[in-house]
């Protein structure tokens, strides 16, 4: 398993874009969060459904690199989503993450959205991930 320091310095390193920050990685789990502003709205002052999948894919990301290392190829195979009630606009998202099945090639997990302050999701995700046949474990 990689501690949540090594996953954060990873994906400040190889993902300098992203602004997700690693708050919790292990135990096939993971917790990040992303600070919402006028760049995540769309129109009418709610999160936009790109920003809440990206949020989400990144969750996914930080909790299979926690199983398996820090595999850089492990790539999004699929993506799922259920928004379930508009996110605040001025509240970071929360993203919790969950793997389901971590098998050989593929592995499965889902993740529940919050805006911070709302008990409430806001979107329930479901995504595969493939793994690549080459892998070493950290």
């Amino acid at each position: 398993m990689v501690d949540r320091d090594s996953v954060a310095d990873f994906l400040t390193t190889e993902f300098p874009q992203t602004k997700c920050r690693v708050i919790a990685v292990g135990d096939g789990a993971a917790s990040v969060t992303h600070p919402i502003g006028p760049d995540e709205l769309r129109p009418g002052g709610t999160v936009s459904g790109p920003v809440l999948l990206g949020i989400a894919d990144v969750a996914l990301y930080v909790a299979l690199l926690g199983e398996i290392g820090l595999v850089p190829l492990a790539v999004t195979t699929n993506l799922t989503a259920n928004f379930l009630r508009k996110p605040s606009s001025d509240a970071a998202i929360r993203a919790e993450a969950r793997l389901l099945k971590v098998g050989r090639s593929l592995a499965v997990g889902e993740v529940y959205c919050y805006s911070e302050g709302m008990p409430e999701p806001v979107a329930h995700v479901v995504g595969t991930y493939s793994i690549p046949p080459d892998r070493t474990k950290d």
